[in-house]
């Protein structure tokens, strides 16, 4: 059975940095997409970033340049780098692999 656990998040002024980790256990995830998605409350669940297992990596627009996701096979750990963080970024971060979901973390950013 997948489970997924998410570590970091917090608050951080607009212009700061926060990175989250997502520890996955259950089995190998080398040969599985990894990626993370966020949520604002009221509003649907969007998709932020994808660490392909061949290598390939794929942002939202509005977090290219800004956010990057990276894995760890050997701990089976995906990480996100969020750097120049705006207020509009803040929402509950979630790990999503093989159809199962984190329980999310929360990322704030002060204006």
């Amino acid at each position: 059975q997948v489970q997924l656990v998410e570590s970091g998040g917090g608050l951080v002024q607009a212009g700061g940095s926060l990175r989250l980790a997502c520890a996955a256990s259950g089995r190998s995830f080398s040969d599985t997409n990894m990626a993370w998605y966020r949520q604002a409350p009221g509003k649907a669940r969007e998709f932020v970033a994808i660490s392909g297992y061949l290598g390939t990596t794929l942002y939202l627009n509005a977090v290219k340049g800004r956010f990057t996701v990276s894995r760890d096979n050997n701990t089976n750990t995906l990480y996100l780098q969020m750097n120049n963080l705006k207020p509009e970024d803040k929402d509950i971060y979630y790990c999503h692999v093989l159809e199962c979901w984190g329980s999310g973390k929360q990322v704030t950013v002060s204006s």
